[in-house]
């Protein structure tokens, strides 16, 4: 990967629509040079996919929290990844150094439909207890969600 890819990736991410034309005169290359090198990040797995990104505001899910979820004795990753992956309004997970074993994102449309989320996680065997803090407002968000 040189600086002209991750030119093109900078640009994607922005807009994965964008046209390979928009992009080439960005980065300073034909289109058809543009197309080859996307062909080739997707390909190489550089770029694994391609996304639509919804408004939480406007498809309904606006109620967002930040969860830190603490387990009972070691619990592995994937047991974490198969537990997390069976509750839809789990957007973004991780496991994280520090007292808690992850750290979760959920989305729902209300606060009782958090709760419900959050009692999926909490009756997991393995899951000890959650600590949770709504969030208020965006301050940063590069990811576009």
């Amino acid at each position: 990967m040189d600086n002209l890819d991750r030119g093109i990736i900078d640009l994607l991410r922005q807009n994965a629509r964008a046209s390979y034309g928009d992009i080439g005169v960005e980065v300073g290359l034909s289109a058809s040079a543009v197309k080859r090198r996307v062909d080739r990040l997707v390909a190489d797995k550089v770029i694994r996919g391609f996304t639509v990104q919804v408004d939480p505001n406007v498809d309904g899910m606006q109620t967002e929290a930040y969860v830190e979820l603490f387990c009972r004795g070691t619990v592995a990753p994937d047991e974490l990844r198969r537990i997390l992956q069976g509750v839809p309004e789990v957007v973004d997970a991780g496991t994280v150094t520090g007292s808690a074993d992850a750290i979760v994102r959920i989305r729902s449309r209300d606060i009782p439909s958090l709760e419900a989320a959050l009692e999926k996680v909490r009756i997991a065997p393995n899951v000890d207890h959650t600590r949770s803090a709504i969030i208020l407002s965006k301050l940063v968000n590069r990811s576009g969600d």
